[in-house]
């Protein structure tokens, strides 16, 4: 009886404990498309998450998550910022992100100033307070990186490209988040970046100066061998998921093209991966 009672409290003690430091693990949940939640004990930050367009060709966000996540229910309760690649109908929709603002007052946005700017345009009963929330990031290509802050959270920010450089999609503030999470764990969310390697050299220290635990390109950066050599020498993060996959690519890797068989890509809203620890 007694080792019974004592192999319980065991068993109960390892749960505890389990369960503790599982609280604590740094995760990528993702959403659709880009959209993809990151949390580290408390923080949550949460990239791209609302949009009205697939496309044809990408997921969009499930109903059961986009209500979850206007009303501030788990998993997206206390979420503490928000982060906007580009103003594209497959990233952003200017009134839902108006909307979730509204809903959750605890949200900081932090947004290319497209973004913003068509967010100030959604209508003359915009409740003009959100926008104390709200970050807009204005860079031209070429400039500098650019850094913020916010309690528990270092913000870095830099312009690439969107994909079809040099020939096509040249207005669009596309930006690359680089953010770290209670001064611990690095995250990199790249928008819809160009895979050409002119993009990242001229900014090399940067990119070296705090390679991220885990990043998320889009999924032409494995496809691509310059977009393999960026991720490998110039970001270097521990582990990469692939994101804005179309609905098209099996998620068994055995079914998938050969050039995205040896790679990790997000392909069901609702599954997560574990950020590796740092240093």
């Amino acid at each position: 009886m007694i080792k019974q009672s004592v192999r319980n409290i065991t068993v109960l003690l390892f749960c505890i404990i389990s369960l503790s430091a599982r609280a604590h693990d740094s995760n990528a949940q993702y959403m659709a498309n880009e959209g993809l939640m990151v949390v580290h004990g408390d923080t949550k930050i949460v990239f791209d998450p609302l949009f009205r367009e697939s496309y044809g060709q990408y997921l969009l966000l499930p109903e059961e998550m986009e209500q979850a996540l206007f009303a501030g229910a788990p998993p997206f309760d206390g979420i503490d910022a928000v982060f906007i690649s580009h103003h594209h109908g497959d990233h952003f929709s200017p009134a839902d992100m108006v909307r979730l603002l509204e809903e959750q007052t605890g949200i900081r946005l932090y947004a290319p100033n497209q973004a913003v700017l068509a967010m100030r345009s959604e209508g003359s009963d915009l409740d003009s307070n959100i926008f104390d929330r709200v970050t807009a990031v204005n860079l031209a290509y070429k400039d500098a990186p650019v850094t913020l802050e916010m309690e528990g959270l270092l913000i870095e920010a830099v312009r690439i490209p969107h994909s079809g450089w040099p020939t096509g999609r040249l207005d669009v503030e596309n930006i690359s988040w680089r953010v770290t999470l209670n001064e611990s764990t690095t995250v990199l969310h790249m928008g819809d970046a160009d895979p050409n390697d002119v993009h990242f050299a001229q900014d090399a220290a940067y990119w070296n100066r705090n390679n991220p635990h885990m990043a998320f390109p889009p999924y032409w950066f494995f496809s691509s061998a310059s977009g393999r050599e960026i991720l490998n020498n110039r970001i270097k993060p521990t582990r990469s998921v692939g994101v804005h996959v179309p609905v098209t690519i099996p998620a068994d890797p055995i079914l998938r093209p050969l050039e995205l068989r040896g790679f990790d890509l997000f392909i069901s809203p609702g599954e997560t991966r574990l950020i590796p620890d740092q240093d």
